[in-house]
């Protein structure tokens, strides 16, 4: 891809009851953003209100975002509602407790513009030393070898993001996994790869081990571990993403 072909790169964040953290989200999104223009594109910034109860949709707005509505609680129905109000050739997807980087903002740039790319995603951190830290270094070696992207970053083309039905609406959970899985699938028909960017990984929330008691969690990864893909069909399976604990 040229260098001088300008882009409209669309970064989207679907956001549930994210008053207490969006803005520090926001903030670091737009940092990291300012260096898309180093390569002569342009950028969009949409926060889906994810029917939220809070002053999410107010602080989205009073920071520049374009924000839409999502009545349906549902993380794949709020990222496919934010795909479907952007304009950009490409899509970068973010969670509203998460921190990018400009490094990681340039890298992936850097992987768009040379058009070996259909997409990819991003190894994280988090932002405290409790269990899920740990787990982190298990999911970045899981993700190295399957080339998973986590759902706090995903990015893509937009007319690839399309073609393979954006997110799948049978999943409350895991589907930036079938996203991966379904992009990797096209990426082999086109001649491209699916990647993930080790160099600059993401800065996350780790407040859910906070928020939840350890006898939660262990029955949470109990029915996981029983019947993973009913349980990733079942929201009410899915509390540590829908009860709105924040």
């Amino acid at each position: 891809m040229p260098r001088n072909k300008q882009l409209l790169i669309s970064i989207i964040m679907p956001a549930y009851n994210e008053e207490k953290l969006i803005v520090r989200s926001l903030h670091c999104v737009k940092s990291a953003a300012r260096v898309l223009s180093e390569f002569g594109w342009r950028h969009e910034l949409i926060v889906v209100n994810n029917n939220s109860s809070d002053q999410t949709a107010e602080l989205a707005g009073n920071e520049g975002a374009q924000v839409v509505f999502e009545p349906v609680n549902q993380i794949s129905r709020a990222r496919n509602r934010g795909a479907k109000a952007a304009k950009g050739d490409w899509l970068v997807f973010i969670d509203a407790d998460s921190y990018p980087t400009p490094g990681l903002f340039r890298e992936m740039a850097e992987k768009i513009l040379s058009g070996r790319y259909i997409g990819g995603g991003t190894e994280l951190i988090f932002d405290n030393t409790s269990l899920v830290s740990h787990l982190s270094v298990l999911w970045n070696m899981l993700t190295r070898i399957t080339r998973w992207a986590a759902g706090s970053f995903v990015f893509c083309g937009r007319d690839d993001f399309n073609r393979v039905g954006g997110f799948s609406l049978d999943m409350f959970v895991s589907e930036e996994i079938h996203l991966s899985n379904a992009l990797k699938k096209l990426g082999r028909k086109t001649g491209r790869e699916f990647t993930i960017i080790r160099n600059h990984p993401l800065l996350s929330s780790g407040r859910k081990t906070e928020l939840y008691t350890p006898g939660e969690w262990f029955y949470f990864l109990w029915i996981t571990c029983r019947r993973p893909l009913k349980w990733m069909k079942n929201r009410r399976s899915c509390t540590l993403w829908y009860d709105g604990r924040r």
